[in-house]
């Protein structure tokens, strides 16, 4: 929802509305199709907002492969303010799904796993959910040969690394959280990375938001440095940088140097209103502006 301004504790009427398939796992899909990738989307869709994403994703011509589920998927508002050029979220919570669906999600995660070349896992999971799902999808990866990349905090993360992913994609303060640790100078971050690192993953990718990600194997440290950009919504730049890094990846192109397109991905998402939509020329632009450099 577009405003010309935004007041707070009053009466505000959108100038532009604007309805769309989204969360984090769609935004990554959404990104890696227009990268012209072969992707799959999967994961809970119900009621009819679950209808509307599967619509939407057919129509963009996205493959999708969701459990049904009977809780209505949640929404999510953006508020754009044009006045400061600001975007807000307004996010529900998840709700719980019932328990035999996620046999069902794991039994399609691993007949699609054969099919795959890289599995992304992305985002946080409903309440209730076996904490060891992501490390779950791992596994299965590892037995297909197929590279996994982790975008998750927390107990789910920690329970992924044991599993050895390739890549995991926290942010800053994702990092902290799963390590339980405050991260207040820069000599804290490289401790908490190669900590990271040590518990199972080959690589960390940790995000920095408009300024970049940091890059490492827990011996040698990249910084990649975001091209400044005016942005229009930040919001789903994490997810568009996620799916620049597993396009590149599936493509034969080793860290530190994948991050580039990755980072070019975030850079271009900003570009755009909606989260998970970046235009190819401006990806192709960007990515020659990303900067690297030992850290």
């Amino acid at each position: 929802m577009v405003f010309p301004r935004l007041h707070v504790d009053g009466v505000n009427r959108a100038v532009e509305v604007s309805e769309h398939a989204s969360g984090k796992s769609i935004n990554v899909a959404r990104v890696l199709h227009t990268l012209g990738e072969d992707v799959m989307a999967a994961g809970f869709l119900g009621g009819d907002s679950g209808k509307f994403i599967r619509d939407d994703l057919a129509a963009s011509q996205i493959a999708h492969e969701f459990i049904s589920v009977t809780p209505r998927t949640r929404m999510c508002i953006t508020v754009r303010d044009q006045s400061n050029n600001t975007a807000t979220e307004l996010v529900q919570e998840a709700s719980e799904v019932e328990k035999p669906a996620w046999g069902k999600l794991r039994q399609r995660v691993a007949e699609l796993m054969p099919r795959a070349k890289v599995l992304v896992l992305s985002g946080s999971l409903p309440p209730g959910a076996p904490q060891d799902f992501y490390a779950y999808c791992v596994n299965r990866a590892t037995e297909c040969a197929v590279i996994s990349i982790v975008d998750a905090a927390g107990e789910p993360l920690r329970r992924a690394l044991a599993s050895k992913p390739l890549i995991v994609k926290p942010n800053r303060s994702e990092l902290a959280k799963t390590l339980d640790t405050p991260i207040e100078s820069e000599a804290a971050f490289r401790d908490a990375i190669e900590q990271l690192i040590a518990l199972g993953p080959a690589w960390a990718v940790i995000t920095e938001g408009k300024a970049g990600a940091v890059v490492s194997d827990g011996q040698t440290f990249w910084r990649l440095r975001s091209p400044k950009v005016d942005a229009i919504n930040p919001i789903g730049s994490g997810d568009a940088l996620a799916a620049g890094l597993a396009s590149a990846i599936s493509r034969g192109q080793r860290l530190p140097e994948a991050c580039k397109l990755a980072v070019a991905c975030g850079a271009a998402n900003a570009l755009t209103p909606v989260a998970g939509v970046v235009r190819p020329d401006d990806v192709s632009e960007l990515i020659e502006r990303v900067e690297i450099e030992s850290w």
